[in-house]
């Protein structure tokens, strides 16, 4: 909330005068398993797309943040909580969802899979790992969001710590290469890696202290 204090009088305005799409919230979590990348999904239980599997996600309330309401969906759906999400994008297609004008504003996670315990929850029938070369039908939009997640996972390799994110706390140089090897799905030279990735081990070391 601004701490600005405003004092224009709103008694007469009139909300009814715009039409006012739904706001919806939706998680990609990736992960690594069996040396692929994968990537969380849950079965829905209700029309539209039931039966189809889907990111996990829903609706925000009234008197939630954003992100507030990603970690409620995401506990519901998947048994999941206590991870950092990162907001990725806002998808807002007209057609994207066949009920109403629905706008969503996606989130994405990485997280190493010794560190989660899913179950399918209230909102759910099912909760699976799907390696994201082998996906099935999904959801309305939910294809295009996992493939823009993929995309912005590659490109913060690049700059960031992310891929240690997909690693238990303690780990090799190797299983770093391996894990970029597989989001990359290309074979990396081994001595320009370890090149590369010795400022970022330094600066993540830095932040542990």
């Amino acid at each position: 909330m601004s701490d600005i204090e405003i004092k224009d009088d709103l008694s007469n305005y009139d909300a009814t005068r715009y039409d006012g799409p739904s706001v919806t919230v939706d998680i990609v979590i990736f992960t690594i398993l069996d040396e692929d990348l994968k990537v969380l999904l849950i079965k829905r239980k209700s029309p539209p797309f039931k039966d189809f599997w889907a990111i996990p996600g829903g609706f925000v309330k009234i008197q939630e943040s954003l992100e507030e309401a990603a970690k409620r969906e995401l506990k519901e759906e998947t048994n999941v909580s206590d991870i950092y999400l990162e907001q990725l994008y806002t998808f807002g297609a007209t057609d994207r969802d066949p009920r109403m004008r629905v706008i969503t504003v996606a989130y994405f996670a990485l997280v190493s899979a010794d560190k989660l315990s899913i179950q399918a929850s209230s909102d759910a029938s099912d909760v699976k790992w799907f390696s994201t070369e082998e996906l099935p039908p999904l959801a309305f939009d939910h294809q295009k969001i996992i493939d823009y997640a993929i995309t912005r996972l590659k490109y913060k390799l690049e700059y960031t710590t992310a891929g240690f994110q997909l690693l238990p706390e303690e780990f090799t140089l190797s299983d770093l290469q391996k894990v970029y090897e597989i989001i990359l799905n290309k074979k990396l030279d081994k001595r320009n890696f370890r090149k590369k990735s010795y400022p970022l081990i330094y600066w993540r070391q830095q932040q542990k202290k």
